[in-house]
């Protein structure tokens, strides 16, 4: 213990002062210690990769996850600086792992624009890993140092076997940086491997795949021509390489032009506009003078916008906003000016043209002007000021004027231009905006004069709602069903207490592919809305819905699983909060009837299946058991074929029925897949339905 305590020096106490406040309170620095944290820790030097891309220097960067825990970073940058640092007297590469506010961000000459900007990204996640080793190749050779939480040292381990657990021996009088290889001319770049400390860190926090290339892919559309390559070596049960190693790699040519292409997901109202501007403002930054000491001193800082964005038929809104490629999903000042110019803009161009738009004396909103709209905002500027090192927020203030400047200028443009094709689009475009305009009038005027009615007053809902008696939202069903015949025998197969019906007529509108405007106007949609009686789209109010369940009930046949497809599209795209409720479910159906012959005066058993599976198993059981059956058995190709007490016993009553939950619990996934499904994009449907030939069975198919 002695022993310990006299290598112990003062040289030890100035390279751990500033990185043992980060291990006391990691979370002003990356946030939390849970994997939210730990993925801060990956990014921020994985940032430090992207950044040299961005200046021009190196473009391949890959990022492996270890079977061990360790993450590794590649880049063929310029590489860590290995000279000595005249104020220090450590090397370049100590000084950036060791120190917090140093690095060759600050002062401008080394990036013009970067991500790791406060200088603190390395030297945090040092002080937060129990190992962290790098490697340098600069100048022909390959250095290498390492690092046990923020100290630097040699681990007595050699080969590929590395540990953090090895004995490790810290530097006392000076530290030394090796010379471990060479390498050929011109080869330049960095290795950083570590080990996130599980003092720190809680035992359940873990790399998330799916977010790491979900990162990936992004910027690899932020910086056309970086080649970013990501490896799983884990096997983790539930990822893409728990049966082995899995790679992926991203690499786009394109532009945030191509981002904006992939994160659009329904049919397009607009072209991908891209708005681009440059200007410059100045600010009051804190700067040591000759003397060492802090004085106020006013730069000119240079931002530059780009933006690209399209407008679509849908009402969602996604939004990307980054500051030198790092993603700002909380916003600031740059989303502000975006968002504030939009409105502005269009609302003087809608009460220029409101003759012409019939727009009336109403005004635009911003959810109005959002609605459909898919954006990637990218500003780059030198040291940005963010509201802490998370960087999820932008606050350095004169870029909310700059990037509503461009925004102004750019949208002003394409709604006034002369183009005959910006001309047609624009038009398409104002008139999607006034429409949600007063689809929110609308709805908010419904939603302050609408009450549910009861038996002793007018209705003016639809006729054909067969409604039910109950106004206790938790218990009543609405029972959506497929034809007048399949009506009739619900209407005496239902408990007209809770369970309400409403017909429809053949197949609806597939809303993935119309506007907002023809799917209001249709009747079948609308009548749907109206009865669920909680609006549709950004104005839906689960709240107010009038039933507690929605049941769609159609025919166990290849039409029956259409019409409930596009009544699923309806929910999803225009009354989703239903779904994420849990309060859509599908009615099933039998398929046959099978009816069991009881010997002497006994009642034939009637037996329901729901499938040919199903059936097959069945019929085997009985002639196993040696029991006679009924033929030819019953098929049932639609609800009317049944009467109202085999409609009961089956699908209605809530002691026998079998219902199946409508879920969206990847909504991403689920919006993937009803684009290729109802989206407008022939060519992937086409090459969906020729793969899964082979696996259609003949039998389902009414012929």
């Amino acid at each position: 213990m002695a022993q310990q305590n006299s290598d112990y020096n003062a040289r030890h106490l100035s390279v751990l002062e500033g990185l043992e406040a980060v291990r006391k309170r990691p979370g002003m620095y990356i946030g939390s210690t849970d994997s939210r944290g730990l993925m801060h820790c990956l990014w921020e030097i994985i940032d430090n990769s992207v950044d040299e891309a961005l200046a021009g220097f190196g473009q391949n960067i890959k990022v492996i996850l270890h079977k061990d825990n360790s993450v590794e970073v590649h880049d063929d940058g310029r590489g860590i600086p290995v000279d000595i640092e005249p104020k220090t007297g450590l090397s370049g590469l100590e000084v950036v792992m060791t120190k917090l506010h140093a690095g060759g961000k600050f002062g401008g000459s080394s990036y013009a624009a970067s991500g790791g900007l406060h200088g603190v990204g390395a030297s945090v996640v040092n002080a937060l890993s129990s190992r962290l080793d790098v490697q340098v190749d600069r100048g022909g050779k390959t250095y290498q140092m390492s690092f046990r939480r923020g100290e630097p040292g040699i681990f007595k381990d050699a080969g590929k076997n590395l540990s953090p657990t090895a004995v490790f021996e810290p530097f006392v009088s000076k530290s030394v940086l090796e010379v471990v290889g060479s390498t050929k001319r011109g080869v330049t770049g960095t290795r950083t491997r570590y080990w996130a400390d599980r003092q720190i860190f809680t035992a359940d926090a873990k790399f998330s795949y799916d977010d790491l290339i979900s990162r990936a892919r992004q910027t690899s559309f932020l910086v056309p021509g970086l080649k970013i390559t990501i490896r799983d070596e884990r096997g983790l049960a539930g990822t893409p390489g728990e049966s082995g190693p899995h790679e992926e790699v991203f690499h786009h040519d394109g532009g945030i032009s191509e981002f904006v292409d992939f994160l659009a997901a329904d049919a397009p109202v607009t072209d991908i506009w891209r708005l681009h501007g440059t200007s410059s403002f100045k600010e009051t930054v804190p700067m040591l003078d000759a003397n060492g000491h802090m004085a106020s001193t006013e730069v000119q800082r240079d931002c530059e916008v780009d933006i690209a964005l399209r407008w679509g038929i849908g009402y969602d809104t996604t939004m990307r906003s980054f500051v030198n490629i790092i993603a700002t999903p909380k916003g600031g000042r740059h989303q502000e000016g975006f968002e504030q110019a939009l409105l502005k803009t269009f609302r003087k161009v809608v009460e220029a043209n409101a003759r012409k738009l019939k727009a009336g004396n109403d005004k635009i909103e911003k959810d109005d002007v959002l609605a459909g709209l898919t954006a990637v905002l990218t500003v780059r500027l030198a040291e940005p000021q963010f509201e802490g090192q998370t960087k999820e927020v932008l606050g350095t203030p004169a870029v909310r004027a700059i990037v509503a400047k461009v925004v102004e200028q750019e949208i002003t443009a394409k709604l006034t231009s002369s183009n005959r094709n910006d001309k047609a689009q624009s038009a398409l475009l104002l008139e999607k905006v006034v429409s949600e305009m007063k689809s929110r009038i609308s709805a908010r005027v419904h939603k302050e004069t609408q009450r549910r009615k009861n038996a002793l007053e007018t209705s003016s809902l639809p006729a054909k709602l067969a409604d039910c008696r109950s106004d206790d939202v938790a218990r009543t069903e609405l029972f959506i069903v497929e034809g007048d015949s399949a009506l009739g025998t619900a209407r005496l197969a239902r408990s007209s207490d809770f369970q309400a019906l409403l017909p429809i007529r053949g197949k609806i509108l597939n809303v993935q592919k119309a506007s907002v405007g023809d799917m209001l106007s249709n009747a079948e949609c609308a009548a749907l809305i109206q009865v669920v009686g909680a609006g549709s789209g950004r104005s839906f109010d689960l709240e107010a819905a009038r039933y507690g369940k929605v049941i769609l009930m159609t025919d166990a046949d290849v039409d029956g699983a259409h019409i409930r497809t596009l009544l699923l599209t309806l929910f999803f795209r225009y009354m989703r909060p239903m779904i994420d409720a849990g309060r859509v479910f599908a009615a099933v159906p039998p398929l046959h009837r099978v009816e069991v012959i009881n010997p002497g005066q006994k009642a034939n058993e009637l037996i329901y299946t729901y499938s040919e599976q199903e059936l097959k198993t069945l019929l085997a059981g009985l002639q196993k058991n040696g029991k006679r059956y009924k033929e030819p058995i019953q098929r049932y190709k639609g609800l009317g074929e049944m009467d109202a007490d085999q409609l009961a016993e089956t699908t209605m009553d809530p002691r026998h029925r079998t219902l199946r939950r409508v879920t969206a619990e990847n909504a991403a996934m689920a919006e993937t897949t009803f684009e290729l499904l109802m989206g407008s994009d022939v060519a992937p449907r086409k090459e969906f339905i020729i793969a899964g030939a082979a696996d259609l069975d003949p039998e389902r198919i009414d012929a």
